[in-house]
């Protein structure tokens, strides 16, 4: 188990440091030209664990800000350990989970599976809550896809699941990540005021998760992924969940680096497919990357609430979070 725990305060990391980025195989020059990358796009935090150990933390690695999309990557968790109990399971359909929407749902989009929704492929191609406006533009017609024949990056599959999840659980779905993950893993900036369901009655009745979350709580999350679920000598996630939701389970053909697991997104080209890398990405260029080979994982962040960024919408891209992640890795001493 690579986790230290120490008593300092909440103000302080409770996670242990590398003695020195030289003492844990990494050239500081190259590291120091990744920081200076970092420092010329608009990333406000950024963090790696490496070996269970802190490697750098940059900018504001305590400040919980919109996690946007990497949300979907903590539903997964916990619908993974719902399945691996059987109170959801993958082939269950929208029909046998009472799932509706205005305007309703066909016969065949009732059809669509637990594990279509995992996958972004219902073929059920209504307006949903936090959509962009380039998600409404790119959305299929309806009907023109068949369950599970197409992937759609879709806001209404992941939000149902959401739906999905309250209501076969009896529960509620915040409450439960903080009961069954942030709590365990000892989060240090996470608190259930962080989340909140925004409603959107006028797109559709699912309304979004949302989550605000640190960069050091989403290494902490990422961590726990790193060790195939399991903290302290606990098995929080099921491991075979770990293993099945972030290996590619759809193709992805408008990406040329990912396709998608459940709710994850899988490196299937070079050079990131060759460490067998998964990440859950969020909108603005938020990010967690793992890579088990290195163990490693890489978090980025962008303060989408900051009034610079509400100003200028000064995100990160996709480019420039893994062109990031390559300037850090190239700075890894071979061993």
């Amino acid at each position: 188990m690579y986790i230290y725990y120490s008593m300092e305060s909440a103000q302080e990391t409770t996670w242990e440091s590398h003695d020195s980025v030289d003492e844990a195989g990494f050239n500081p020059d190259a590291l120091n030209e990744a920081r200076k990358y970092y420092e010329s796009i608009n990333s406000t935090a950024a963090m790696v664990i490496y070996k269970g150990k802190i490697l750098f933390s940059w900018g504001g690695v305590a400040k919980s800000t919109n996690a946007h999309s990497v949300r979907k990557g903590f539903l997964s968790a916990l619908i993974g350990i719902e399945e691996n109990k059987g109170t959801l399971i993958l082939n269950n359909t929208l029909e046998d989970y009472q799932i509706d929407d205005k305007p309703p749902l066909s016969f065949l989009e009732k059809q669509a599976m637990l594990s279509h929704l995992l996958t972004s492929t219902s073929g059920i191609y209504l307006p949903a809550g936090e959509e962009s406006w380039g998600m409404r533009i790119a959305r299929p017609s309806r009907g023109s896809h068949l369950p599970g024949d197409f992937y759609y990056y879709n806001n209404w599959d992941f939000n149902a699941l959401g739906t999905i999840y309250n209501d076969q659980t009896g529960r509620d779905l915040f409450e439960d990540f903080a009961e069954k993950i942030a709590k365990p893993l000892e989060m240090e900036d996470f608190e259930l005021s962080h989340t909140n369901y925004k409603y959107e009655n006028t797109r559709s009745q699912h309304p979004s998760y949302l989550f605000r979350m640190s960069a050091r709580d989403m290494a902490r999350f990422g961590q726990l992924y790193l060790q195939e679920g399991e903290w302290n000598g606990e098995q929080i996630v099921p491991k075979e969940w770990i293993k099945k939701s972030t290996s590619a389970q759809t193709d992805v053909p408008s990406n040329t680096i990912f396709d998608y697991g459940y709710l994850w997104w899988v490196a299937t080209e070079a050079p990131f497919s060759d460490l067998k890398m998964y990440s859950a990405v969020g909108r603005y260029g938020q990010s967690i990357d793992i890579i088990p080979e290195l163990d490693l994982v890489f978090v980025n962040r962008v303060d989408s609430n900051r009034v610079s960024f509400k100003l200028t919408r000064s995100s990160v891209n996709d480019l420039q979070r893994l062109q990031l992640l390559q300037l850090i890795l190239d700075a890894k001493r071979a061993e």
